[in-house]
């Protein structure tokens, strides 16, 4: 029998996979578990509208992150932190305050989405990656000044 998976099942397919399986278990254990449903033609054509509908949305974010990047390439943003007598930050630049200082430009971008290799503790210009989707990623100038 044909069965359309309505979610990850162990050892048999991922979310939205047609598999082949026995009438038995599809009958006692993957219908009344909600693991999936008839492979009928309307499923399939529903399946398949759905896979559509996904890959252009992920296309659409694919090339706004690229724009996204290159508008960063030549941006560089100030960040305004706390320092020690010597000009040494107390802790060190995180992302939340580059995400922040990108925000008050204008321009929204998730503290999750900004890279810091290793950690920034002083004063100056600084490179970080940032990653706003899965296989792009882009440079972001980071000039750390003191705060008054």
């Amino acid at each position: 029998m044909k069965v359309i998976l309505t979610k990850d099942v162990k050892a048999q397919g991922k979310k939205g996979e047609v598999i082949d399986v026995s009438d038995g278990y599809a009958r006692n254990y993957l219908f009344p578990n909600n693991l999936a449903q008839p492979a009928t033609s309307s499923a399939l054509n529903s399946i398949k509208i759905s896979k559509e509908a996904e890959e252009r949305r992920r296309k659409i974010e694919h090339d706004e992150a690229v724009a996204l990047c290159k508008k960063l390439a030549g941006i560089t943003v100030t960040v305004k932190i706390k320092t020690g007598a010597n000009g040494k930050l107390f802790g060190a630049l995180n992302t939340a305050a580059v995400s922040d200082a990108l925000n008050a430009m204008g321009i929204e971008l998730d503290k999750k989405k900004i890279v810091i290799s290793e950690p920034i503790k002083s004063l100056g210009r600084y490179v970080v990656t940032i990653k706003p989707f899965a296989e792009v990623s882009g440079k972001l100038n980071v000039n750390v000044v003191a705060a008054e």
